[in-house]
């Protein structure tokens, strides 16, 4: 009866064991992982890729923060010989202070101010304390990385930015021959919970559930709302053979798990193989898939405009495109992981600032200085930027930025930033900004969905701190000819009887209902089948009456804050015209180029610094605007 207990208890544990392993442990993807014995016949099962983190990834819930804590700029060092330069980096903040105390503030913005206020606590005293020289040998955001000690971890202290990559020398081994790369994105000061995944790369020899073929999973994970909609190669249906791509590549080649019969090119086959294959049959064909156990790879992540992109043993595998909220820049480290034994893992492209306090700075990259609000400037130009492109920011100024109408303050350009999660970075970008005097500093963290509030810190730094005619806005990764775009101005029809928007103007676009999709707006934030006229980001002009109509509405908490900015600054204009029963001038020009670069172009858009720097030296040579494609 004893033994019969002791059998007993012992079944009981060994139950015990297997519903906490299979029950409690099984995350909310339903994945499970399991490993007995080794015996390939177990392993089709599907592995646990739900985001495993050393540690406790919970935290206590933080005390609500307040968002007045953010609203005052920081005092200037006392050591400071530029008080009044290092003053003008939170020129914007004063306006923002107001929209920050609104009730009309989405869920992504309060988080974004949340984590602002975070990053901006380290930021402040470090602004405050005044320069420090930096440690001999100290490296702040490298231009690349390594590692070799078979971790299968690299860490990108500065984040990802396009033309980023990391390859990854490794080995299939065995077991259930699954592995997974992982890009994992920032946790900010103070944060404990589980970081987001940018990007989960499941790689599953032996299939999963859905199939008993190889197959690759690309997906994401936010604590907001867990796994998102997977994207499989191949697919797992015909449906999908329309042939998405990212920029220009296939989400999915079509080589991916067809079956193939491969020989080598101009074999010479002897009569003895050819009456061996008679006894032995025909060569059955073998489903083709870029990793294979026990044997070697060479797999390269890079990052390209819409999205991230997998090249192994030199081929294009797959591309998976950004999803809302998870960008690049926020990407902390990649993570190997599974049956796969990792050799070395080499990074290059990576976001790098200048030592600004060893570089020898021209004075003509430095902003002039802003001239005094009674002068009146033809052009006000504000330009989106991002924390960790110092590259694009420099490409700028060596380019554009040069021209006559800029360095003779007719026309200033300033850069808007918001903040990193990064507390390096945003040292590193401070110390950008006090150096070039062109940066204004926003309260928050950078994420796309709070775009528009950089757009409404143009039009308060336009009205508040100069007077002009007139305001652009552009991106970091735009070409602007500043005398086209004076000169487009000069083509209006009644300067005097109605406002502008001057772009590439849209007058029948709609919402993009696609859930997955960067640009993803519900009927909730949306409802309308249209939107009212608008221009597209890459640079559209407006005239000075609208800029200060969105500062005083923002002020009053009256602006509808629609995260896609250039779509927003349409609704504003719509908006203003209504209510102040005022024409407006919707000016379209196809010189302002939102998708690419074109010959005569006024703007260009998606240039690289390279590009930028040759389409300046274009300029200056030959006189005429011809792309560096």
């Amino acid at each position: 009866m004893k033994r019969q207990l002791e059998w007993g208890f012992l079944l009981f544990a060994v139950c015990l064991i297997f519903v906490i392993r299979f029950g409690v442990l099984e995350g909310s993807s339903g994945y499970i992982k399991v490993n007995l014995l080794s015996t390939p016949s177990l392993s089709r099962v599907r592995e646990n890729w739900v985001p495993g983190l050393e540690g406790n990834t919970s935290a206590p819930e933080e005390p609500r923060i307040k968002l007045s804590d953010l609203a005052d700029p920081p005092s200037p060092p006392r050591n400071s010989t530029s008080r009044n330069q290092t003053v003008n980096i939170w020129g914007a903040w004063g306006g923002l202070k107001l929209v920050l105390n609104g009730s009309n503030l989405s869920n992504e913005m309060m988080e974004g101010f949340r984590e602002g206020i975070n990053a901006w606590r380290g930021l402040k005293q470090y602004f405050e304390e005044g320069e420090k020289p930096k440690e001999k040998g100290a490296e702040g955001c490298p231009f690349s990385g390594s590692s070799t000690d078979n971790s299968g971890r690299l860490e990108f202290p500065c984040g990802l930015i396009v033309d980023s990559s990391a390859t990854v020398i490794a080995t299939v081994t065995g077991g259930t021959g699954s592995f997974k790369f992982e890009l994992v994105g920032t946790r900010g000061v103070g944060d404990f919970r589980a970081p987001p995944i940018i990007l989960h790369y499941g790689v599953r020899i032996l299939g999963d559930k859905g199939t008993d073929e190889p197959v690759i999973i690309q997906n994401t994970w936010t604590r907001a709302t867990d796994w998102g909609e997977e994207e499989r190669c191949p697919y797992r249906d015909d449906s999908n053979k329309k042939r998405k791509q990212v920029d220009g590549l296939d989400v999915c080649i079509e080589q991916v798990g067809k079956a193939m019969t491969w020989k080598p090119q101009g074999e010479r086959v002897s009569e003895v193989t050819k009456w061996s294959g008679v006894f032995k049959g025909p060569e059955k064909p073998k489903t083709w898939f870029p990793f294979a156990e026990g044997m070697p790879f060479a797999a390269t992540l890079w990052v390209g405009w819409e999205g991230f992109h997998m090249t192994v043993n030199g081929k294009h595998i797959s591309s998976f495109e950004y999803r809302k909220g998870l960008e690049p820049w926020l990407v902390n480290k990649l993570e190997v992981s599974g049956d796969v034994k990792t050799s070395s893992i080499i990074a290059a492209g990576l976001p790098t600032s200048e030592r600004w306090e060893e570089a020898a700075v021209l004075e003509v990259f430095k902003a002039p200085p802003l001239p005094p609000k009674s002068k009146r400037l033809k052009l006000f130009i504000g330009v989106f930027s991002t924390t960790n492109n110092f590259d694009r920011r420099m490409a700028v100024r060596r380019t554009w930025m040069q021209s006559e109408e800029v360095r003779s303050s007719n026309v200033v350009v300033r850069f808007f930033v918001g903040l990193h999660k990064q507390d390096q970075v945003n040292k590193e970008m401070l110390d950008e900004a006090k150096t070039y005097g062109d940066i204004q500093l926003l309260p928050f963290v950078d994420y796309y969905d709070l775009i528009t509030l950089k757009t409404i810190a143009i039009c308060i730094y336009a009205t508040k701190h100069v007077t002009a005619d007139y305001v652009m806005k552009t991106d970091d990764d735009t070409f602007v000819r500043i005398d086209a775009v004076l000169a487009a101005i000069k083509t209006r029809r009644s300067p005097r009887s109605k406002s502008l928007l001057l772009g590439a103007v849209e007058t029948n676009a709609g919402p993009d209902r696609g859930v997955n999709s960067k640009w993803y707006v519900s009927e909730q934030e949306y409802p309308h089948a249209t939107y009212p006229p608008w221009a597209h980001g890459p640079g559209y002009i407006i005239s000075n009456d609208i800029a200060k109509y969105v500062t005083k509405m923002s002020a009053k908490h009256g602006l509808q804050l629609f995260k896609l900015e250039d779509v927003a600054m349409g609704i504003w204009i719509d908006s203003y015209s209504r209510k102040q029963r005022r024409g407006i001038e919707y000016l379209n020009n196809p010189f302002f180029i939102s998708a690419g670069c074109e010959e005569n172009y006024t703007i260009a858009h998606y240039q690289m610094p390279r590009q930028m720097l040759c389409l300046w030296q274009e300029l200056k040579t030959k006189g005429i605007p011809v792309c560096c494609n």
